[in-house]
């Protein structure tokens, strides 16, 4: 018997970059941006004392505070910056080359409409508990995906799916409005910070429960970056070329949803990270989804981060939500792209 090789799909390189310089610039930006992130806000830590921080805690009344601000509310903030980041790019990623389209991200097949859903319908009716609100927008986000999942296998190729999920934002954001028309005062504050978007929950609790499961969910997307740069070919191509398109469309959503989802019921909607970030590495790489995929992972993680920064340091002592920040950046930002005609 002869052996079983998985093909090899030849595609154009990167116009100056390659992925792994590109990662390690990114990699040495995001250790100094978290550094500055962990040194900066209310409190401000000189950046020369965050080593003896890290190692202990110091004699000294400023030495204690410091430990106590670095440990307890920088560290996990920063590090589920990083988490949240590279998993909406990745996420991103893979929607693009599921619908080969650049302007595609996360949120196309109702994953963060869902999630947006379920948080909402469990602060109107359950109370402003973050223990309730999390599970409510995970299963919504799920849910969601499924629906549109289950609608677009009823017509033929992408586009139905693409269309389902239309739909799906549609009817979930009009479920939104009228949760949001029948909230109290108190629940309607609560729903706009929701929907703004926050880190401001991150605990390590959080980061143990959360940062195993995107590791294993982004460990599984990469894994599939030759069906990615098959699926750029065309779908007749990629059949050809061996790839099972059904099983592979159904692991590539499932693997999204179960990736945004849990992410975006702890933060809220956070957008333009999944849409902008793999679009720019795209831009700088090529498409070979070998080396696109890990750098934009990088790239997210330094993106949110950057955000997160911003978001706690422009209007000391409140803070922005991030959700702000990020589309107030992406959002002009991607129109420039479309200017120069570079979405494409």
């Amino acid at each position: 018997m002869s052996a079983v090789t998985t093909p090899t799909i030849s595609l154009p390189p990167g116009p100056r970059w390659t992925a792994p310089r590109l990662c390690a610039v990114l990699a040495l930006l995001l250790v100094a941006t978290l550094l500055a992130a962990a040194a900066s806000g209310a409190v401000n830590i000189p950046l020369s004392a965050l080593p003896g921080l890290l190692l202990g805690v110091p004699d000294t009344p400023d030495g204690a505070m410091w430990h106590s601000v670095l440990w307890q509310v920088r560290l996990p903030r920063v590090l589920f910056a990083v988490l949240v980041g590279g998993g909406l790019a990745l996420a991103g990623a893979a929607m693009q080359a599921l619908f080969r389209n650049p302007l595609a991200e996360p949120g196309l097949v109702g994953i963060s409409a869902g999630g947006a859903l379920g948080a909402v319908a469990a602060i109107v009716l359950g109370g402003a508990n973050f223990t309730l609100m999390a599970p409510a927008a995970f299963v919504g986000s799920l849910l969601a995906t499924l629906i549109a999942y289950r609608l677009g296998r009823i017509g033929h190729g992408m586009d139905s799916i693409l269309l389902a999920g239309v739909a799906i934002n549609a009817i979930c954001w009009a479920i939104i409005g009228l949760f949001t028309y029948l909230a109290n005062d108190a629940q309607l504050r609560t729903l706009t910070f929701w929907n703004l978007g926050s880190l401001a929950g991150a605990t390590w609790p959080l980061l143990a429960f959360l940062g195993p499961w995107t590791v294993l969910i982004c460990a599984l997307l990469l894994r599939d970056w030759r069906a990615m740069n098959a699926l750029l070919l065309g779908e007749r191509e990629a059949h050809h070329l061996g790839f099972a398109l059904k099983p592979l469309r159904r692991r590539l959503i499932v693997l999204t949803a179960l990736l945004v989802g849990p992410l975006v019921a702890a933060t809220g909607t956070i957008g333009f990270v999944g849409l902008v970030v793999p679009h720019l590495v795209r831009l700088v790489l090529g498409a070979d989804h070998r080396g696109l995929l890990p750098t934009a992972i990088l790239a997210g993680a330094l993106a949110l981060a950057l955000a997160d920064w911003l978001a706690r340091t422009v209007v000391i002592p409140s803070e922005l939500p991030i959700g702000v920040v990020t589309s107030l950046i992406g959002g002009p930002f991607f129109l420039w792209l479309l200017t120069r005609g570079g979405a494409r």
